[in-house]
């Protein structure tokens, strides 16, 4: 008997509650979940520019589930023997600052020139319920209509750096999909949003006019990061204030020690409207003079080459981190120590020893 008939007729008429039928079944089950090659037509689809294809691919790879996870590596690595490379564009900047506006007026521009664009926003979730409204596709209404156009948002998790957990594989299947440029949106929570940087080739940063003093814990770390600043709303009455804070950052730029992957004037602050879409060519001209630049000199590559190790390493990170839940002996340790922690029983640094010690590395 086949397998896949296996598991119909034993789902249908289940076996008595034996190890032998039992791992039977479990195994026959394994045999009709998703296999290699159902995997490599969705790579395909994705790669054909099929964009449900893509919305399923991203679907997958945001999944928790371990036997996901595998089927996500395999989609990842089928996608990229496609060797496609889009322009990425990190763009971080407090709440409030005008990010989605940005984006859809840039966006429009750029699609209205040919170029396909991917927008992956990143909405914060809840510390309580753990959700989120994921509602960027209302506030960019125009781009989300436009053909040349995707965009996915996904919930940050309990992911730290302003960007979701999974959004630098999305980013790779955006790039297998054909999109010319792909524009990441950050939470907007301070000054771990530098992590967007390592999943991008230009990180931009948007501040409002006259936003000095809400930025000054976060802005050091974002501006070494930082290759173009913007000053969004630089029109009507807000005008002068962008001018004089435009100089400013202008200015403290000037004071930042040279950074090996930047040529002569960069980075630089300028000023734009996305509402009145002023300064958006100029500011898209920088932003390709600059890849450019990179690509001509080898900054490029190395870059991308860093990048991965960065998330090679955080992978590592992350999975020792899940043996902590998903081991039960270590989970229970945990639960121990947690409570001797609580209690004042045992030091922080104590306890994190002990834990350590029982992963046998």
């Amino acid at each position: 008997m086949g397998s896949a008939v296996m598991a119909l007729v034993m789902r249908a008429n289940p076996p008595p509650n034996h190890g032998f039928f039992r791992k039977a079944l479990d195994g026959a089950r394994d045999a009709v979940q998703k296999t290699p090659m159902e995997t490599k037509t969705l790579a395909e689809g994705v790669i054909a520019a099929d964009r449900r294809a893509l919305a399923r691919a991203i679907t997958l790879i945001e999944s928790g589930r371990a036997d996901h996870r595998a089927e996500a590596d395999a989609l990842v690595a089928e996608v990229s023997k496609a060797g496609r490379q889009a322009l990425r564009i990190g763009l971080s900047g407090t709440p409030g600052v005008g990010k989605s506006t940005f984006i859809e007026a840039f966006g429009m521009m750029l699609t209205a020139q040919g170029l396909r664009v991917a927008v992956l926003a990143v909405d914060p979730s809840s510390a309580r319920s753990g959700g989120s409204i994921l509602g960027d596709k209302t506030r960019m209404e125009r781009l989300s209509r436009d053909p040349n156009a995707f965009i996915r948002p996904s919930p940050s998790q309990t992911h730290l750096g302003g960007v979701a957990r999974r959004t630098r594989e999305a980013v790779s299947l955006c790039e297998a999909a054909g999109f010319d440029v792909v524009l990441i949106e950050t939470v907007g929570v301070g000054q771990s949003e530098t992590v967007v940087a390592q999943m991008s080739d230009l990180f931009v940063l948007l501040l409002a006019p006259a936003g000095g003093d809400e930025l000054q814990g976060v802005k050091r770390g974002i501006m070494e990061m930082a290759d173009l600043i913007l000053i969004n709303k630089a029109d009507g009455d807000l005008k002068p204030a962008a001018t004089r804070t435009c100089a400013d950052y202008t200015g403290a730029l000037r004071l930042l020690r040279k950074r090996p992957q930047d040529p002569q004037d960069f980075p630089k602050a300028m000023m734009v409207s996305a509402l009145h879409e002023d300064g958006l060519a100029t500011v898209w001209t920088e932003m390709q003079a600059l890849a450019d630049w990179r690509r001509e000199t080898g900054h490029w590559d190395a870059a991308r080459a860093g990048q991965a190790v960065y998330w090679f390493e955080e992978a590592v990170r992350n999975g020792l981190l899940a043996q902590l839940t998903e081991n039960a002996e270590l989970a229970g340790r945990m639960a121990d120590l947690r409570d001797k922690v609580a209690a004042g029983h045992v030091t922080v640094g104590t306890a994190a020893r002990d834990i350590l010690s029982k992963l046998n590395l």
